[in-house]
């Protein structure tokens, strides 16, 4: 998936690493003749490069940054009781992943960007990735609830601010 770069920092090593607008960071490392980036080397070549897309794989395969903080849990869901909009195509804001997490029966997660249709249950929750279109539609008397996370320190989302719960 396409994610913007919205800083830079340098890791252990001393290599420059682009921090992405979805929370985990990419190295762009300038290691000629196998990779030319002769950009990341002063500080002007970064600043001209903030806002452009670089593909992140690990939000095609959901993994959720290791540092990122739950900051809101709704309440538990059925079928009866759920927002119809989570039925229909949604998605969270910049930066905000969620976990969407069954107590009881199964849910059915799609994700039609990443090409998947699963089935949830008790113990196997559903990955939300930030802004990626998905939908949920529990079965029988499924419950299930949506835990929010961000970075430490940031922010709420506005676009959760109306978030049921």
């Amino acid at each position: 998936m396409k994610r913007s770069i919205t800083g830079f920092r340098r890791d252990a090593a001393g290599d420059w690493t682009a921090l992405l607008g979805c929370g985990h960071s990419q190295h762009v490392r300038h290691d000629p003749p196998f990779v030319d980036r002769p950009w990341v080397l002063s500080a002007e070549g970064r600043a001209e490069r903030l806002g452009e897309s670089l593909n992140c794989v690990r939000c095609e395969r959901m993994e959720l940054p290791s540092h990122f903080v739950a900051y809101h849990r709704t309440p538990e869901f059925s079928a009866d009781s759920m927002p119809s909009a989570l039925r229909a195509d949604h998605a969270t804001g910049l930066g905000v992943w969620a976990k969407i997490v069954v107590t009881r029966g199964t849910v059915r997660y799609c994700v039609p960007d990443l090409a998947l249709d699963a089935q949830l249950g008790p113990g196997h929750d559903g990955i939300v990735v930030p802004e990626a279109r998905h939908s949920v539609d529990p079965a029988g008397d499924a419950r299930f609830h949506v835990e929010f996370y961000h970075a430490p320190n940031s922010e709420r989302n506005d676009a959760f601010a109306d978030a049921p719960g």
